[in-house]
């Protein structure tokens, strides 16, 4: 949990659950934040759409057709079902995968018609990542800790790759470059390095020190593009996949992500199945946050157990969320500031 107008990080907490001998035992892994990477899935869809705006694939209202997409000697892809004729706001509140990978065919050059052999320009992965980059997705976010991960990036530049970047699989990232991310979304543009010092005070409680957040970039975009996106994510919570996570905040916005993800089930030091990665990024109030909340599941769902998945994230996120705001009041006004 962060202050997105400043950078300064609220909370911080994460754990490892490690089997052995049928038995589990957790073990704190609060630096996993920021130390550990992982496949995002649509959580990042925000940036992804942005890229539309800004390279004119798309413009605020466009209208597209959720339905899979067939290409030669590539399987169908698809949303997680079919969502007919929409548009950007309900692109991100429905998390369209079609909408994204038809933006993503246009940057690219690309011509869709069904069967056809898709082929790209490849200049398309830096467009993608160099607005990304602004968001923090694919870069340190500058914390004031010694070391952090700033996530993988692959080389390869295939087509199918590029619209897989589009949903958010493919290049990898910290929950803390995704805190960074929905933070600047949150606060209007403006990417802030993220630190946990806030002041230094002396044994008497006077301040001798205290951090001004540094801010390390704004998104560079029309404004509108921005406005945009922030209402499009205020419909994820409003009626789309989001609702549910942050309902006892005062008008919340965010993101929901699932990813595919690979384990190494016998702990025998070889990734031998696949699972699934759950992810949600959001903040509130939606007009003038006081806060953001980035959260990641690895591996909720065992192969073993068949297709079983836990929703731990909406509950943690949800809890979290509640405890945060009893400290508010309706429209985000601090009334316990101790």
């Amino acid at each position: 949990i962060q202050n997105p107008n400043t950078g300064e990080i609220l909370s911080m907490s994460g754990k490892k659950v490690v089997e052995k001998n049928g038995k589990y035992k957790a073990y704190d892994n609060s630096e996993g934040a920021f130390l550990s990477t992982i496949t995002p899935g649509s959580v990042v869809k925000g940036a992804s759409i942005m890229v539309g705006y800004t390279t004119g694939a798309i413009d605020i209202g466009t209208y597209m057709v959720d339905s899979c997409i067939g290409l030669y000697n590539l399987p169908e892809k698809c949303s997680w079902k079919t969502l007919g004729y929409i548009n950007d706001i309900d692109a991100l509140a429905y998390s369209s995968n079609v909408y994204q990978y038809k933006i993503a065919m246009k940057v690219g050059g690309f011509n869709y018609s069904y069967g056809k052999e898709l082929k790209i320009d490849e200049k398309a992965f830096d467009i993608y990542r160099n607005m990304f980059y602004r968001f923090g997705l694919g870069v340190k976010t500058g914390i004031d800790y010694p070391k952090e991960e700033d996530g993988y990036k692959s080389e390869s530049r295939a087509g199918d790759l590029l619209i897989n970047y589009a949903i958010g699989q493919y290049d990898t990232y910290t929950t803390l470059q995704l805190s960074q991310y929905i933070s600047t979304i949150a606060n209007g543009g403006t990417r802030y390095k993220t630190r946990f010092l806030k002041a230094v005070l002396d044994d008497n409680g006077k301040v001798l020190y205290k951090v001004k957040p540094t801010a390390l970039n704004t998104l560079g975009v029309k404004q509108k593009y921005i406005n945009r996106v922030r209402k499009g994510l205020k419909a994820v919570t409003t009626y789309g996949t989001g609702v549910g996570y942050m309902d006892s905040a005062p008008s919340p916005s965010g993101k929901t992500g699932t990813s595919e993800s690979f384990i190494d089930l016998d702990n025998d030091g070889v990734i031998d199945a696949e699972s699934i990665t759950n992810n949600f990024v959001g903040y509130a109030p939606s007009n003038k946050p006081v806060m953001s909340i980035s959260a990641s599941f690895p591996d909720i769902q065992n192969p073993n157990t068949g297709k079983y998945k836990s929703y731990v994230n909406q509950i943690v996120v949800s809890k979290a969320t509640k405890i945060f705001f009893s400290l508010y009041d309706k429209n985000g006004k601090n009334i316990k500031k101790n």
